[in-house]
């Protein structure tokens, strides 16, 4: 712009020098060139004044940028160079992978023995007894059996036989038990309040023998088929 200017001043002022240095008879065409020259000057003056004291109103150039190597791509052999090449496409992701897990593997049936709820409830302990013959009289004598629980678990039944040595002697008194007989055996059978023998305890069962005392002592005594202590020997 500064150039279109110093080159508009230097073409006035050369026909101004032709205008005023010349010859008289300057024809009418020039004064006309002259006036046009000046009126040029001066709207270039103007324009030049106004874009000096506004930049900003000028519109920046906006350039794009060049492409870049992957969008232009290398032209396939046999292609033409003016046919314009599609951008690279960017790889299709593939779908995730199933992983699959196997099966936890499958144990074998445990041996070990079942829970404590199916389990079937302790067996008690083998019951234990002792004779005792307490008193003595002319046609009688008081006895006495103790039967203990050397184990935990309770007792709920038991059976006490004892055998005299004659079928003449009877047993009356009883107490603690229920009593039957067969011939010289008799069988005693807890009642009410002996029907359980608790674990580490003994209950008691008393009687007396009728009869002659003379050899009147029992020959046999069991509970539960075990044989009892203290029988005279």
């Amino acid at each position: 712009m500064a150039i279109i200017l110093l080159d508009r001043i230097v073409a006035v002022a050369a026909a101004v020098r032709r205008v005023f240095t010349g010859r008289g008879d300057v024809s009418r065409a020039t004064w006309v060139a002259l006036i046009a020259a000046v009126g040029v000057l001066v709207a270039t003056a103007v324009s030049v004044i106004g874009v000096l004291r506004t930049p900003e109103g000028l519109a920046p150039v906006t350039l794009n940028p060049p492409p870049s190597a992957d969008q232009v791509g290398t032209p396939a052999a046999g292609t033409p160079r003016g046919q314009a090449q599609p951008a690279a496409t960017s790889p299709t992701p593939s779908a995730p992978s199933t992983v699959t897990t196997a099966p936890p593997p499958v144990e074998p049936p445990s041996s070990a023995p079942a829970s404590s709820a199916s389990t079937a409830p302790p067996t008690p302990s083998a019951l234990a007894a002792d004779f005792a013959i307490e008193d003595n009289a002319l046609l009688s004598y008081g006895a006495a059996v103790t039967v203990r629980n050397p184990g935990p678990v309770p007792s709920a039944r038991w059976t006490l036989a004892i055998t005299l040595p004659r079928e003449s002697l009877r047993v009356s008194s009883v107490e603690g038990a229920q009593v039957t007989h067969d011939g010289p055996v008799w069988t005693f059978v807890p009642d009410g309040d002996t029907g359980q023998v608790p674990g580490g305890a003994s209950v008691r069962v008393t009687f007396r023998v009728n009869g002659s005392t003379v050899g009147a002592a029992p020959t046999a005594c069991t509970i539960d088929g075990v044989a009892c202590g203290g029988l005279p020997g």
